[in-house]
């Protein structure tokens, strides 16, 4: 059976990527593209997260579901879905504006749609490949999750902007459930990375996965650190941090730092957990980079939600699938590698 989707942010880097995806692979969904921009095809819906009045133009397409994949810091798109019994997948937000979203889904007295927040590293993808690593995943007492960023890869404009806002302000990591303030790029820590990659000091990184898994999968503790492909990138960020310079640079300075963006280069992640087993490890490799991944996610938890029975509730994007069948999935995909140590 057919479905109508509306991608709001579909002209941008990872919106155009979803769309190619999901054409490919779900030729039978009428797929509408929002943007900003007025189109040249039926299938071109002009919208603007920032203005409410705009969404009218969805109300007579006969939406499914909506594709998330641009910041939309006041939650207007997910109040019309909400308001409009529209299933809603959102890959876009930062710790922060996920809690604030959280919120206001949960204080919404009478859901009647599948509202799914897959905010996560890599469109919400560590939670459910961590459960592959553990026979008993309630016995999880650690994650660590390791991020290697390479500033050739192709990035939107989102992430940079959260760095830019976001690099000079606390963050909270877990250590057997005690909040722990911390700030990006520091407290280095030696990682071996896979893939040919080698050891690189890797720093504190705020990603929604820290929220996620403490508050949500009550893991005592998580942390998250990364890593550029450049080891003087790296170095330097934790210099900036150490002497306070980020604290001192306007935001349009900050932008210029984080705002690069390459033609594409490989996107790796790794996920250590300890359990009453000892230590186990996954490793991923995505050759087209993480807009490539992040989409495919997207599109992933979409197939799930459109073909699979569940319930008008708010979710979060692991909690759509079976986590072997997650692996499989992603293991599948032309240009993704996953290695495990168990």
């Amino acid at each position: 059976m057919g479905s109508n989707i509306l991608i709001v942010g579909g002209k941008g880097i990872v919106g155009k990527t979803i769309h190619r995806i999901l054409r490919s692979r779900n030729q039978e969904y009428n797929i509408y593209i929002g943007s900003r921009k007025e189109g040249a095809t039926e299938y071109d819906v002009m919208i603007d997260v920032n203005k409410p009045e705009t969404f009218k133009t969805v109300v007579n397409r006969n939406i499914d579901l909506i594709i998330l994949a641009v910041n939309d810091q006041n939650d207007h798109i997910l109040r019309f879905a909400i308001d409009n019994s529209i299933d809603y997948i959102d890959i876009t937000k930062p710790t922060p504006d996920l809690v604030k979203a959280l919120a206001v889904a949960e204080t919404t007295q009478n859901i009647n749609s599948r509202i799914v927040f897959s905010s996560g590293w890599m469109g919400g993808l560590v939670s459910g490949l961590m459960n592959t690593l553990s026979h008993n995943p309630e016995n999880i007492r650690e994650v660590k999750l390791y991020v290697y960023y390479s500033v050739k890869d192709l990035a939107g404009e989102s992430s940079a902007h959260f760095m830019a806002e976001n690099v000079a302000r606390p963050f909270i990591n877990y250590h057997s459930n005690r909040q722990i303030s911390v700030r990006h790029f520091l407290n280095s820590e030696d990682f071996k990375f896979s893939f040919g990659i080698g050891k690189r000091q890797a720093y504190n990184f705020d990603v929604p996965d820290l929220y996620i898994l403490n508050q949500i999968e009550k893991i005592p503790t998580v942390n998250v650190k990364m890593t550029y492909d450049s080891k003087l990138i790296t170095w330097l960020l934790g210099t900036f941090q150490k002497l306070r310079i980020f604290d001192i640079l306007s935001l349009k300075a900050r932008r210029v730092i984080f705002g690069s963006s390459g033609n594409g280069d490989q996107s790796v992640f790794e996920i250590v957990i300890k359990d009453d087993q000892g230590e186990k490890k996954l490793s991923l490799q995505s050759k087209k980079g993480q807009a490539e991944l992040t989409a495919l996610a997207a599109v992933l938890h979409a197939e799930m939600l459109l073909h699979g029975d569940f319930k008008n509730k708010i979710y979060f994007a692991h909690q759509l699938h079976n986590p072997e069948k997650l692996y499989q999935s992603l293991a599948e995909y032309e240009g993704i590698t996953i290695e495990t140590k168990i």
